[in-house]
C-alpha cells in the first residue's frame, strides 16, 4: 500500500491542503476560489479531514453542532454523527419551514440573511459553529449572533480553510469567538 507523501510527514493539514483545488477567477476575475469538493470525493482524504475535527472536539464535546449553509452542512453533519450530538442547519433566508429567527449581515457586494429554527438550540447549549472556510467572517458572525439570541453559547468557530488576508478570522476573534482552522491560504 502506498501512502501519500503528506501523510508521511505526520501533518494532516498538508495532506488536506494538497486536495483543495484552487479555481482562478471564480466567481469573479482576480478571485482565487478554494474548492473543497476534492476533499469530499476521496474517501481517505475525507476521513483524514473529519478525523481532525473529531479529535479536536472528542473530549470537549459540544452539545450541538451548527453548520452554515451549505458546505458547513456536509462537515457539520458528519462530525455531529461521529461525536453523537445533534446537528442544526443555519440556512439562507426562506429555506426553513418552521418559525425562525434571522440575522442580516453585510457582504462585499450587498447583504445576506441567514435563519435558524427557534427551537434549534436550548438556552445553555454549548454549540460548535462550523463552515468550510472563513473569508470576511460575516456568515460565521451572523450564525454566532443567531445562536446567542436563542441562549446558546458558541464555544468555537471551526472551518477547513482560513483566508486570513480577507480579515474575517481577526474580526471573529476580536468579537470573542475562538477559532479552529486546518489550513490557511494567504493571498486571494
Amino acid at each position: 500500500m502506498t501512502i501519500a507523501p503528506a501523510l508521511l510527514t505526520d501533518r494532516p493539514s498538508d495532506y488536506i491542503r494538497e486536495h483543495i483545488r484552487t479555481v482562478p477567477d471564480w466567481p469573479a476575475p482576480g478571485v482565487q476560489f478554494r474548492d473543497i469538493t476534492p476533499l469530499l470525493q476521496n474517501p481517505r482524504v475525507f476521513r483524514v479531514l473529519i478525523d481532525q475535527f473529531v479529535h479536536r472536539y472528542f473530549d470537549t464535546r459540544p452539545d450541538v453542532i451548527a453548520g452554515l449553509d451549505a458546505r458547513g452542512f456536509i462537515i457539520g453533519s458528519v462530525l455531529a454523527y461521529e461525536l453523537n450530538v445533534g446537528f442544526v442547519p443555519i440556512r439562507k433566508k426562506g429555506k426553513l419551514p418552521f418559525t425562525t429567527v434571522e440575522e442580516t449581515y453585510e457582504l462585499e457586494y450587498g447583504s445576506a440573511t441567514v435563519e435558524v429554527h427557534t427551537d434549534a438550540v436550548k438556552p445553555g447549549d454549548r454549540v460548535l459553529l462550523i463552515d468550510d472556510l472563513i473569508a470576511t467572517g460575516g456568515t460565521m458572525m451572523a450564525g454566532k449572533r443567531l445562536l446567542e439570541r436563542l441562549g446558546a453559547t458558541v464555544i468555537e468557530g471551526a472551518a477547513i480553510v482560513d483566508l486570513p488576508e480577507l480579515g474575517g478570522s481577526d474580526k471573529l476573534r476580536d468579537a470573542g469567538l475562538p477559532l479552529f482552522t486546518l489550513v490557511d491560504f494567504s493571498g486571494h
